[in-house]
């Protein structure tokens, strides 16, 4: 994992000169407890909950706000206990509904449009849009209403350049409508002179126009965002199963929030714009990553930070290895084509290194004589060890008593009865023109259709 300093994108992201450190009361501090929020937020946007309770959620003093964070193939949020108990009650609520836009609108998944800083401004003008700014915290860019005014110390502080400039933005922002797309407002931005005028800067001297960036945000600390989409820090099999955990994040949220009405403040067009989001076809290896990219196995690992001058010995701590354990189960009847096992198995192998594979060959029975772990980058070929018949019950009583197994897939053209509900999540990964012999699938498996190659470029 990347530093957290590095990877911060911080709620509101905005640039408030006239913002100054808020003296936070130590017991209102110490008894933050950032999961009554979520509680509290629950009854209000029980949409915008779920989508929070998805994330890892990790208290820290490397970030000066709140962001959410994409760290290879997994998204966290982070938050400063100081910046949360500085805000109201209403502002804590709207700095989760920021963090849940995030995810929503797939920030942190996307690749940035160039430069990464003009569109960090760009999503915070959408997100800030749809939020009541009295649950916005102080600073937050907000489409309509300009930057508070320098006080004359800060304006002494300034060149007349600065100050010009902080005076320019701050119409600019002023002159926005709201509810517009990110899109929207990164053009606008980059038609402005003064955007490009910065840019300029920062590509003939870096360090100063960080120092001036770092004037410009003082106090709201440094809204970076780095991390979301940039293929210098994530690869893109770690985007995609990222952006698949958090398309079904969006997809089980937005399902309960219509099954139980629950979308609360949610605005009507972006609960339109989720539902097409979720709606679409997926190609099934999106499905497939999915799958397995939410399958978590927490390995608990004793670390030590690293020393510095004010902790010259370091403290221990805690570190989790997040790599899934999946059973995989091979249909071994004659109906299960060896183009459909290759085609399953040269997925298999891209994602070998993201979780670990057992891989078992079954039709009534499952073979575990011939049972082996697929090793991270090893490459395999899929083989037949039996003859018979099939029997879903067989790989579901065998996954259900395997410990090690956080979960499972069965690969195979549907052509058996429906077994016993798993007690571990579990996927079908059917043959290509194939389905599932029985229609009531158990809400929490996931069916898989695959394709042929030929196929899905004739689909595209």
């Amino acid at each position: 994992m990347a530093k957290a300093t590095k990877t911060q994108g911080t709620a509101g992201g905005t640039p408030n000169v006239a913002a100054t450190k808020k003296v936070v009361d130590p017991a209102r501090m110490a008894g933050f407890d950032m999961d009554s929020h979520l509680v509290a937020l629950a009854w209000s946007d029980a949409f915008y909950a779920d989508i929070i309770r998805s994330l890892t959620k990790i208290e820290s003093t490397d970030i000066p706000t709140a962001g959410v964070v994409q760290q290879g193939s997994e998204i966290t949020m982070w938050w400063n206990r100081e910046f949360c108990a500085g805000l109201t009650d209403r502002q804590v609520r709207g700095l989760l509904k920021h963090e849940s836009l995030h995810l929503i609108l797939l920030h942190t998944t996307t690749r940035r449009y160039e430069p990464h800083w003009v569109h960090n401004w760009a999503a915070d003008l959408a997100i800030n849009s749809m939020i009541p700014e009295d649950e916005l915290p102080e600073g937050g860019l907000i489409p309509g209403r300009p930057f508070p005014k320098l006080t004359a110390e800060q304006v002494a502080e300034r060149t007349e350049e600065e100050v010009a400039r902080h005076e320019k933005l701050s119409a600019l922002i002023a002159s926005f409508p709201k509810g517009e797309s990110t899109e929207w407002y990164f053009g606008k931005l980059m038609e402005n002179e003064t955007i490009k005028e910065m840019e300029q800067e920062r590509k003939e001297a870096q360090e100063a126009f960080k120092e001036m960036m770092d004037k410009l945000m003082e106090g709201m600390g440094k809204d970076s965002h780095e991390g979301w989409g940039d293929s210098d820090n994530v690869s893109e099999e770690d985007r995609q199963l990222a952006e698949g955990k958090v398309r079904q994040v969006l997809k089980e949220a937005s399902q309960k929030a219509d099954r139980t009405n629950s979308w609360g403040t949610v605005p009507a067009e972006m609960q339109a714009h989720i539902r097409k989001l979720v709606s679409g076809e997926i190609p099934w290896q999106s499905v497939l990553r999915q799958f397995v990219g939410f399958t978590h196995r927490q390995d608990r690992m004793e670390t030590w930070t690293r020393s510095s001058k004010k902790d010259p010995m370091g403290q221990p701590g805690v570190t989790y290895n997040y790599l899934p354990s999946i059973n995989i189960y091979v249909d071994q009847s004659g109906s299960v084509p060896d183009s459909s096992l290759e085609l399953f198995f040269g997925e298999l192998a891209s994602l070998s290194r993201k979780a670990t594979f057992k891989v078992y060959y079954f039709d009534t029975q499952v073979d575990v004589k011939n049972g082996f772990e697929w090793r991270r980058g090893s490459a395999v070929s899929p083989k037949r060890t039996r003859c018979g018949g099939t029997d879903f019950d067989a790989p579901t009583a065998h996954a259900n008593g395997d410990r090690s197994c956080d979960a499972y897939m069965i690969l195979t053209d549907g052509g058996a009865p429906k077994p016993a509900d798993g007690r571990k999540r579990r996927g079908w990964i059917l043959d290509p023109g194939n389905k599932l012999y029985f229609n009531d699938v158990p809400s929490r498996d996931v069916v898989i259709q695959m394709k042929h190659p030929e196929k899905d470029r004739q689909a595209a």
